[in-house]
């Protein structure tokens, strides 16, 4: 019986082609995305506050403790789906675009903000205030 080589099975082990960076490219995405849902956040804030300030009267039965609470589940499902820029995020860094990726990703960022925008505008709009002119 013929041993195998251990210096062949170890090379293929640790070839290049066989590992991807992805620990950098997730410290890349971390460090891109997530100081800029704080941005996010604040423009959520200011379209709401906006709202409560244009149509005081209408808007002060909802300080109450169930809407502040279905208003919490809002705030989760909109930094979800501020999550789901990873999914575009980290492909692209694994693939042959990243280096241009990089330079325009601020793109993504700022399509899903104004699309974030215009959903929460929407819902109030429609939900909250659907009388509002």
């Amino acid at each position: 019986m013929e041993a195998a080589h251990p210096a062949q099975s170890r090379s293929l082990a640790t070839s290049p082609t066989s590992r991807i960076p992805v620990r950098p490219i997730l410290t890349d995405a971390l460090r891109y995305w997530e100081p800029r849902r704080l941005f996010y956040n604040l423009v959520l804030l200011a379209a709401a506050l906006s709202w409560v300030a244009a149509t005081w009267p209408h808007f002060r039965p909802a300080l109450a403790l169930t809407p502040i609470l279905m208003l919490s589940v809002l705030l989760f499902l909109a930094n979800l789906c501020y999550s789901a820029a990873y999914l575009i995020d980290i492909p692209l860094q694994l693939s042959g675009l990243a280096t241009t990726w990089k330079r325009y990703r601020w793109i993504l960022w700022l399509l899903g903000t104004l699309f974030a925008l215009f959903v929460a505008n929407y819902w109030i709009a429609d939900e909250i205030y659907p009388d509002f002119r």
